[in-house]
């Protein structure tokens, strides 16, 4: 696959948040359902006023119900397109997206740029509270109520057993072809003033239900039903464990993604593609 892009279009990167209460994840779907992706490819189509749809491409796929502060995503438009337009086309944006999804910025892409494929690390936050009493309303779209009291540190040694490239299979629903090798560059959680714990979840990527089983494997950690050597247990197994929840989804937000300097983006795009193995047992 290539990176190039087609004579007479140019790339623009899209940087953009979105509530996802009311989607049904980012990704188009048939029959109808309503998307993140579906919404701002409507809208690109209209106030560009063009006869065809130009497919969004993004860093991280998120499932029904979970938010994005920081997500990113890229588009190929006619050169002709982008020239008559992009002055006026965030303003425009605004004017027709639903209020639970914003465009922020949208600029032509450096040469080798891949919202997908080029970026280094994807950075999650999922945040809970075990206040007796419950959720803030005002923030019930945002955070988990777990009704047992939460040990952090126990839960912060449990996360630090899970960092490093692993097989995650144990937390992940698996996609016929798809690799379940990850590098958890960091897990740890914090416990605000307001008593929401705050768990920010950063890697290289993540495959399907990764954060939210890793959340889920802690809390149980957390509210003492397991020690904190268990989740590096089933890690260590490679298959799923009826006892590991995926927790509910709207406590997760994708807050950031990281790119590479410009003249490395060609190159890490082409290394993302490159199906992954742990090192043979009993190497160097």
């Amino acid at each position: 696959m290539s990176d190039e892009v087609q004579p007479g279009f140019v790339r623009v990167r899209l940087d953009l948040s979105y509530d996802g209460t009311e989607f049904s994840g980012w990704a188009k779907q048939a029959g109808g359902r309503r998307t993140v992706q579906g919404e701002i490819e409507d809208a690109l189509r209209t106030v560009t006023r063009s006869g065809e749809t130009y497919e969004l491409t993004v860093a991280g796929r998120t499932d029904a119900g979970v938010h994005a502060r920081g997500q990113v995503a890229h588009v190929d438009l006619p050169r002709q397109v982008w020239a008559e337009h992009h002055t006026k086309l965030l303003k425009r944006l605004a004017g027709r997206l639903p209020r639970d999804v914003r465009v922020w910025a949208l600029r032509e892409a450096p040469g080798g740029f891949n919202a997908r494929f080029s970026a280094v690390w994807r950075r999650y936050a999922y945040r809970v509270t075990d206040n007796p009493g419950g959720v803030d309303p005002l923030l019930r779209g945002h955070v988990l109520w777990h009704d047992w009291p939460l040990d952090v540190d126990a839960m912060n040694e449990a996360a630090r057993r899970l960092l490093g490239e692993h097989d995650f299979a144990a937390y992940c629903k698996r996609r016929e072809g798809a690799t379940t090798i990850r590098t958890l560059q960091e897990l740890s959680l914090v416990r605000g003033s307001d008593g929401i714990i705050t768990a920010t979840v950063r890697a290289d990527a993540f495959c399907h239900n990764m954060v939210r089983s890793l959340i889920g494997a802690l809390l149980f950690v957390g509210d003492g039903h397991r020690p904190p050597d268990w989740p590096g247990t089933v890690l260590a197994a490679g298959v799923r464990d009826s006892a590991v929840h995926v927790v509910r989804p709207h406590g997760l937000t994708l807050e950031e993604v990281g790119y590479p300097a410009d003249d490395l983006l060609a190159a890490r795009s082409k290394e993302a593609r490159n199906k992954r193995s742990l090192p043979a047992a009993g190497c160097c």
